[in-house]
């Protein structure tokens, strides 16, 4: 694998680079610490995408992508990164789009990929259930078919920023009497304003609300938005969650992490020295940096096998494995670094605005929040556990 950018290459680069410097919204960036935004804030960084041409990176020029090579996107990722963009939510671009590009008929895909793509549609997943998560394939939320029309019936949860969607895909059963768990699931497209629908906020332990229970009774929803084959939705299913994977591995993103981190540890003190000469402190930002750059190298791989036409393979379940693995850990040595500062949640800390302001750096008082959000990566997308099967089963043989 040839590591060098060619000269075309690192003219992009500095094409996007300048790009992110002018176009990207001030009144955005004072935001990136926090990770809180609204539904308007995220697509108004998608139609500025949009705008340029380089809303779908990774979609092929056909359906309104940017058509650009692997090393384009690795690149692109990289440079928003950096400048700590608004990261652009999956659920409509990265996961259900490939599903409908590779699954869905022609009148779905020219419906849903253009409003997609333009930010008129944004998605969530209805994928886990209170009993079905690593084990989706036990999932109990069924769809009925009387007539032209599924009557949806279930629950849903941990389905991220649902209170924002305007859509939502959904594994259904569709045949009860199945052979196998796999069997006689469904993958059904859902209006969220449609009867019956109704989503509950989750607020996690650090006080956030990005995850909710969506509850399903009698939901009325035409058989037209039934994606590909009546119970052939696990197929689609494994499809999505590959790519939901490789996403997840964060790999620019950890890196910009890392860098804030080190920035950390020379600021604060330990004896009156900084952090970051501290050898013990110094010898765990070392190896998650040799970790990350292994993890890395892997994502090149990835990147060059689709690049030749390749879907993504086991390797999308190392890079989910070692990506989480690796920003759980950087919010566990950013919250060492903090120390005392790290306060536990900001829910009782001052808002901007308020006339007393949190003891000790900014920087700090998100800390403990971050590392105890960063849990749930080991989890979602498919447990880390389910992931080291997957990779035995496929790789090993066994």
């Amino acid at each position: 694998m040839d590591l060098n950018f060619l000269p075309e290459d690192i003219g992009f680069r500095q094409e996007v680079r300048t790009f992110l410097e002018n176009e990207y919204p001030a009144e955005l960036r004072a935001k990136v610490s926090r990770e809180e935004y609204t539904k308007e804030e995220f697509l108004l960084w998608q139609r500025i995408l949009y705008k340029r041409g380089w809303g779908a990176p990774a979609w092929p020029k056909q359906y309104g992508g940017t058509g650009w090579t692997a090393t384009q996107r690795y690149i692109f990722q990289e440079e928003c990164a950096c400048a700590e963009t608004i990261p652009i939510p999956p659920f409509g671009m990265s996961m259900l789009a490939p599903v409908l590009m590779a699954f869905a008929n022609d009148e779905q895909k020219a419906h849903y990929l253009p409003r997609i793509l333009n930010g008129t549609d944004f998605w969530c997943q209805g994928y886990s259930e209170p009993g079905a998560g690593s084990d989706l394939a036990s999932l109990k939320t069924k769809a009925e078919r009387l007539g032209d029309q599924y009557i949806i019936n279930g629950q849903k949860t941990w389905t991220t920023l649902g209170h924002f969607a305007d859509w939502i895909f959904v594994l259904c059963r569709t045949n009860p009497a199945s052979r196998k768990p796999q069997e006689g699931i469904s993958f059904i497209l859902v209006d969220m304003k449609t009867p019956g629908v109704e989503v509950r906020p989750i607020i996690t332990m650090e006080g956030g609300h990005e995850v909710n229970e969506t509850w399903f009774t009698d939901v009325k929803v035409p058989v037209a938005n039934l994606v590909g084959k009546e119970n052939e939705g696990w197929t689609y299913a494994k499809y999505l969650l590959a790519h939901e994977r490789t996403g997840i591995a964060g790999v620019a993103r950890s890196k910009k992490g890392i860098e804030r981190l080190r920035e950390i540890a020379s600021a604060e003190l330990d004896r009156g020295e900084p952090i970051i000469r501290n050898p013990d402190f110094a010898r765990k930002i070392s190896e998650l940096e040799i970790d990350l750059t292994a993890l890395e190298y892997t994502e090149l791989r990835t990147l060059a096998r689709e690049s030749e036409g390749k879907g993504p393979g086991p390797e999308s379940s190392i890079l989910k494995i070692k990506g989480t693995e690796i920003q759980q850990r950087l919010t566990e040595l950013t919250l060492e670094a903090v120390g005392a500062y790290g306060a536990p949640d900001f829910r009782g800390f001052p808002r901007e605005g308020d006339n007393q302001l949190p003891v000790g750096p900014g920087y700090a008082h998100l800390a403990a929040p971050a590392y105890a959000n960063m849990r749930k990566t080991s989890i979602y997308g498919g447990s880390n556990e389910i992931q080291h099967n997957i990779i035995a089963k496929m790789v090993l043989g066994l």
